[in-house]
């Protein structure tokens, strides 16, 4: 991680190895270390509310925050390799969706997963910040395929082309498309044609390796480490609001408005 400007967190966050190793395999399924997986987990929701309560001020988009499960749990098949807290739409703009959907459609909502979410993760050996449309949140995945339709490419792709070091990935293949400003509009088409909505999820990421020991562990163990993930998954926000349904990106069933 490299340093940046501090930004303001409403209280310093700093990571420890402690959380790195609570992930690692050794640990993964020992309930011994639920205390050192639920001290990063609570990291997590103060970098998550941090973020909301930036965006919050900045704009008038209301975010959720959620967090994982950090011990050993049938849910996560016995195992906790992975840590999160992740943003998603507010419950007033459910309530919204749940209008426009219908309440078969939307039986379902409340379940994380089925929202368009912005996420920012640690594993054992890296941390992440990524935007994720999750195959089973379809409304959101048709609202931006509707939006491409109606309007071109050109929108998501001067969104991407915003987004250096990130990455454009579908969330069960390896490959990935890198962002930023010389992505081509051929490589943007190259994706969209194996993006399938509510079979693939769409994912864009930037990651941070983080091994075991070494000035990479150190550096992520300092404050600018969790500084720098709440800049770099504040600039994911634009992408978002272009995204994902909403009142100001409304192309599920109205056939479109993004004022």
């Amino acid at each position: 991680m490299k340093d940046t400007e501090p930004a303001p967190l409403g209280g310093e966050v700093c990571f420890e190895s402690w959380d790195f190793a609570s992930l690692a395999p050794a640990h993964e399924r020992d309930p011994e270390w639920n205390a050192r997986r639920l001290a990063a987990r609570r990291r997590l929701s103060t970098l998550g509310k941090a973020l909301a309560a930036r965006v919050r001020k900045a704009s008038d988009l209301d975010l959720e925050v959620r967090t994982s499960i950090h011990n050993p749990h049938a849910f996560n098949g016995g195992r906790v390799r992975r840590l999160w807290a992740y943003l998603t739409r507010s419950k007033a703009e459910k309530r919204r969706l749940r209008k426009v959907l219908g309440a078969e459609l939307a039986k379902d909502l409340d379940s994380a997963y089925r929202n368009a979410y912005l996420c920012l993760a640690i594993e054992p050996t890296r941390l992440e910040v990524s935007l994720r449309i999750h195959p089973d949140a379809w409304y959101d995945g048709k609202n931006l395929e509707n939006r491409i339709q109606s309007e071109g490419i050109e929108g998501l792709l001067e969104e991407l082309r915003l987004l250096d070091g990130f990455v454009l990935r579908l969330s069960d293949w390896k490959g990935e498309w890198p962002c930023g400003e010389g992505m081509p509009r051929e490589r943007l088409e190259d994706f969209l044609r194996f993006w399938k909505v509510g079979e693939q999820g769409l994912v864009i990421d930037r990651r941070w390796p983080v091994p075991e020991r070494g000035p990479a562990l150190e550096a992520a163990c300092t404050p600018q480490a969790p500084r720098q993930l709440l800049d770099e998954l504040e600039r994911l926000v634009p992408l978002f609001r272009y995204a994902v349904w909403s009142g100001e990106s409304d192309f599920l069933f109205s056939g479109g408005s993004s004022s």
